[in-house]
């Protein structure tokens, strides 16, 4: 049985500054995924991590469960991203998009559905990892979080509308990269 992330906050708030090595091992990973695909850059996105999780640590109290903790962290884990960002200075580049229509983003997604699950897998994060970070980060969390368009839009302050919007340009342009990467003819049988 799981016990709830709840469970470990009250310890934590307690005194049981053991118990919140539990949720740092549940999210780690995850954090660590929506860091790097902010950032781009490996050490950096460890770091990130590591803020994400003090500043956690420190706010816990403030946490009212007003939406789901997972949410909660993953908003702290893209304000941190976005204050790297920033202090950084980075600009993200964007890439050119074809003029993608809504049936050519179908066909490759009916493409992909043919591909085994472990290649589709792998070669979704492989283009993920080629999107400003901003497109990869709201992907990660609807499709491989499977967040809600209400929760996404919690994290990134956004309404569920404009993350709607976001999405399908984020989906456009993960396509035209998919596109470019993936056989051609393969994707044109499905059209």
């Amino acid at each position: 049985m799981i016990i709830s992330d709840q469970y470990y906050i009250n310890l934590i708030i307690e005194g049981d500054t053991n118990a919140f090595a539990i949720l740092v091992d549940r999210y780690k990973n995850l954090v660590f995924t929506l860091s790097l695909r902010m950032l781009k850059n490996r050490e950096e996105a460890e770091e990130v991590a590591q803020d994400t999780f003090i500043k956690v640590y420190k706010s816990l109290s403030k946490f009212k469960g007003d939406s789901k903790f997972s949410t909660w962290i993953y908003k702290i884990a893209y304000n941190t991203s976005l204050d790297r960002i920033k202090k950084n200075k980075k600009t993200i580049n964007n890439i050119a998009i074809d003029e993608f229509t809504e049936k050519k983003v179908q066909s490759l997604d009916n493409a992909l559905d043919n591909l085994e699950q472990t290649e589709k897998a792998q070669a979704i994060q492989d283009c993920l990892a080629l999107l400003p970070s901003e497109d990869s980060f709201l992907l990660t969390l609807f499709y491989f979080e499977e967040l809600t368009l209400e929760e996404i839009a919690q994290t990134v302050k956004l309404t569920p509308n404009n993350v709607k919007v976001k999405l399908f340009r984020s989906r456009k342009k993960l396509a035209t990269i998919l596109k470019q990467r993936l056989e051609p003819e393969f994707i044109e049988s499905y059209e």
